[in-house]
């Protein structure tokens, strides 16, 4: 499709697109104002046969899925972010749940005999739940299934943790690595601009604690996700920020492994008022993250909050990863409104929606190393997760 994006930027007649366009077919990083030209004149073809193009030499039509399971620990929470229709007060605690160590090991063990890879864990940020608790958690885990990844804990949930215990973030970090912590999500992040994550998120660490902890399990080693919540009250400018900040700190560490845009759901919170974004405007900020963000390897369309549909629709628009097979056992977008109310699906599932956008499907581990390339062979039921 590179031919697709080089007839389309010859064809433009708007100056500053053309050159944009001449920039990333040369594989030439643009700058912030370019990034912002896109969102303001950037038809959704034009981005997205741009995006199309740096997709492709990237990695072909390669679109990675993994075989994974959430567990949230609790759903009770100190912060009360307004955009959350999934945390209960911890006044109200009543509301939620909260898990034991022996109850989340039993999950665990219940996929005892299926091929999943990863085990996500985030919840809310429950006073009860300290380091020690969580360190004892990954402890019994890794003990029970040592080949099973454990990627856990978003960065407003390490800063509670580690701040509770009075630790600083090498500290903490450290100690979960060696509990046997092997990735982070890139939850949390928000908007780190500062004017908008004191509108929706006060309370909770800033962007910049957020980027240290990742900084920080860089540099011990651990890799990372890093998402951003858009389509609320966010400007363009504050989506380049944020990925402006991304951006500079992959240049330091290359950590990331990559960047999950989550798109903002209206039901039940405390921002309902505001109107969610079109799926052309999701669309366009795939693209445009694919184009900007030029030293993240993936883009992943996270399907439980986006639809299996949309998420499809997104892999001609600079994505390249889908996420998981999940298999129902995440809430926090089915209680904000999502289309995927009982997020699952098998692997013949997810293999078929890939090949359907025309893909080739390949199952991956949390780092992207392959694990079965479905792109020739058939995928039979009788190896799904149940």
């Amino acid at each position: 499709m590179g031919s697709a994006a080089a007839f389309l930027a010859a064809a433009e007649k708007d100056m500053q697109l053309r050159q944009i366009a001449t920039s990333v077919l040369n594989n030439k990083r643009i700058t912030d104002e370019e990034c912002l030209v896109l969102f303001e004149k950037g038809s959704l073809g034009f981005v997205g046969a741009l995006a199309n193009d740096v997709r492709e030499k990237l990695h072909g039509d390669k679109t990675y899925f993994n075989r994974n399971f959430h567990i949230e620990p609790t759903n009770v929470c100190v912060f009360s972010c307004k955009f959350c229709s999934y945390s209960r007060l911890y006044a109200h605690r009543e509301e939620g749940w909260e898990l034991s160590i022996d109850e989340m090991l039993d999950m665990v063990k219940n996929y005892d005999n299926q091929p999943v890879t990863e085990v996500h864990i985030v919840g809310g940020v429950h006073p009860k739940m300290d380091l020690h608790y969580f360190i004892e958690l990954i402890q019994k885990i890794h003990a029970h299934r040592p080949s099973l990844h454990i990627k856990a804990f978003t960065a407003v949930e390490l800063d509670y943790m580690f701040r509770k215990a009075k630790l600083n973030v090498e500290e903490g970090m450290k100690a979960l690595k060696e509990a046997g912590l092997q990735s982070l999500p890139g939850g949390g992040a928000e908007i780190f601009h500062e004017e908008i994550r004191n509108k929706i998120c006060e309370d909770k660490v800033s962007g910049e604690g957020w980027l240290k902890i990742h900084e920080a399990a860089h540099l011990l080693g651990i890799p990372s996700n890093a998402s951003m919540l858009y389509g609320h009250i966010e400007k363009y400018e504050h989506r380049i920020d944020h990925m402006k900040k991304l951006r500079a700190l992959q240049d330091k560490t290359k950590g990331f492994n990559t960047f999950i845009p989550l798109k903002f759901r209206n039901a039940n919170n405390d921002m309902s008022h505001v109107p969610e974004s079109t799926v052309a405007e999701d669309m366009r900020l795939y693209a445009i993250a694919r184009i900007y963000l030029d030293n993240f390897p993936h883009i992943k369309a996270y399907w439980p909050m986006l639809g299996r549909q949309n998420a499809q629709l997104s892999l001609s628009f600079g994505v390249n990863d889908i996420d998981g097979t999940i298999d129902d056992s995440t809430k926090i977008y089915s209680m904000a409104g999502s289309e995927e109310q009982s997020p699952s699906m098998t692997t013949e599932e997810l293999v078929t929606l890939i090949k359907q956008a025309k893909r080739q499907p390949v199952e991956r581990g949390t780092l992207y190393d392959v694990i079965k390339d479905y792109g020739t062979v058939e995928v039979h039921a009788e190896a799904e997760l149940h």
